[in-house]
């Protein structure tokens, strides 16, 4: 049995169900009873099926990125925005849940003047004030669920809110510790780079010395000269990219470049972790994804709004009461002469046109079922990236164990050429040849790890990060 065939009927039932049942429905049951195995991707010698751990940075046991992630956790600009966000939803829910308790308001007026003369009583005065103050209250009796599934629709709204807080703390997590490791990534190379240009240096250095001894020509010198100035002229992009990581970093942990600290920028090694990555089972990515759990509530929410708009096919059914006191004078208002009270029910029914009560419900069914059709496309997403990151991340290893040897062929024939060079038993193009192969395979090797390095914070963004919800925000009563 497919993915669709299980996940889409599942939600489709309960956010549809407001069709069938009236206004009166609640959905509030978890629709992500997926079964999944392991991954497709999942290598037993680059990931294991332990458990991904909420804090997976620390597994780079670097208290440098720690310290950083914990800044951006606390200072990011967009992870403030998106708690700005659940303070409206939260809101929101409050004014919904407001509508359960009974309305009351309060009036007063006052005034002078003076009665048209035919409208006046012989002997009575034309002049004079009118003064009158009232209390009105309302209650709506919830038969038809209007009220419910409005609280249904907001409740939705906050944990979808919450969700798209905790999706943004995750990829706040992952960019803030891909900028660290592409700086550190970037510091690595230039040790490399750097490495390379002193070898060229010592290449170029003997073979002016046999130059000069007359057993090379000014061509050798000319090409070692040439392939040392290409490879010099990496460090500075290389320079720049590092330098490029650091503002990155600066911006996600919520300050100006030149309030970073300086020690930041120390680790000249990638940020790898060598064990096995842990990344769980396939079966707890879709409960662990931010994302889907917001496309999953967003869902929820639409369907609670069928519910409000079927709701004005019935009648709407407020108890009332009045009371207030009318009077000439300030004085007697409150004499209990002129009190007056009134109680009665009101029924507001939209009747015979309900052409328009029609086009809101169907709208609000379009509504659901883009939303249903988001959940599932973000299912199938969340899975995409899942299984792409962990074979993209597999193949980053492998690569890098085939570099790692090309780099000791590259090592070992550099070294030969180079004593032969010194003999004089070989010319200078397989010298220059020796070093050019040698100096594009440690090149080339850096280059893939700092590859290796982004692709495991990949594996861990797209696993949804390991994230959990704060026990203060787990669940919205009501």
């Amino acid at each position: 049995m497919t993915l669709r065939t299980i996940l889409f009927p599942a939600v489709s039932a309960l956010v549809l169900s407001a069709c069938a049942a009236g206004p009166d429905h609640v959905a509030s049951t978890p629709i992500r009873d997926v079964e999944s195995g392991p991954f497709l991707s999942a290598e037993a010698d680059v990931v294991s099926p332990a458990p991904l751990p909420a804090d997976w940075w620390r597994l780079y046991d670097d208290p440098i990125l720690d310290g950083l992630v914990t800044d951006a956790l606390a200072a990011n600009t967009d992870i403030r925005q998106s708690v700005a966000r659940i303070d409206r939803a939260r809101a929101a829910l409050r004014g919904a849940r407001s509508d359960r308790l009974p309305q009351v308001g309060l009036n007063a007026s006052g005034g002078y003047g003076r009665t048209p003369e035919a409208q006046t009583l012989p002997g009575q005065d034309r002049d004079g004030g009118q003064f009158s103050v009232g209390a009105d209250v309302a209650y709506e009796v919830d038969l038809f669920g209007r009220v419910s599934s409005g609280i249904a629709a907001a409740r939705g709204d906050v944990a979808a809110a919450r969700a798209d807080a905790e999706a943004v703390r995750v990829m706040v997590v992952a960019d803030t510790t891909r900028a660290y490791a592409d700086a550190a990534s970037a510091a690595a190379r230039l040790r490399v780079a750097r490495s390379i240009v002193e070898i060229l240096q010592d290449s170029l250095r003997l073979t002016k010395l046999r130059h000069d001894a007359g057993y090379t020509d000014g061509l050798a010198v000319a090409r070692i000269e040439s392939l040392l100035e290409q490879r010099a002229a990496t460090i500075p992009a290389i320079e720049a990219q590092r330098r490029a990581a650091l503002f990155a970093l600066a911006t996600l942990t919520g300050r100006a470049p030149a309030a970073l600290p300086a020690n930041i920028g120390e680790r000249d090694v990638p940020l790898e972790i060598e064990a096995p990555l842990p990344v769980g089972d396939g079966s707890e990515l879709l409960s662990r994804r931010p994302d889907v759990r917001a496309a999953e509530q967003r869902a929820l929410a639409d369907g609670a709004r069928i519910g409000i708009a079927r709701a004005d096919l019935y009648p709407r059914i407020t108890l009332g009461g009045s009371i207030g006191s009318n009077a000439s004078n300030v004085g007697d208002l409150f004499t209990g002469g002129p009190l007056g009270f009134l109680l009665g029910p009101l029924i507001d029914w939209a009747f015979p046109n309900r052409e328009p009560v029609y086009a809101r419900i169907d709208a609000a069914e379009a509504d659901a079922a883009e939303s249903l059709a988001a959940f599932d496309g973000t299912v199938l997403v969340a899975l995409q990236e899942a299984e792409s990151a962990l074979s993209n991340y597999a193949r980053s290893i492998e690569r890098r164990r085939i570099l790692v040897a090309a780099v000791a062929s590259a090592e070992r024939a550099a070294r030969i050429v180079r004593a032969q060079n010194r003999e004089g038993l070989i010319n200078s193009l397989d010298t220059l040849d020796a070093e050019r192969t040698l100096a594009e395979a440690r090149a080339t090797l850096a280059d893939q790890d700092a590859k290796v390095s982004r692709q495991q914070i990949e594996v861990f963004r797209a696993l949804g990060g390991g994230w959990s919800v704060d026990a203060e925000v787990a669940n919205e009563e009501g």
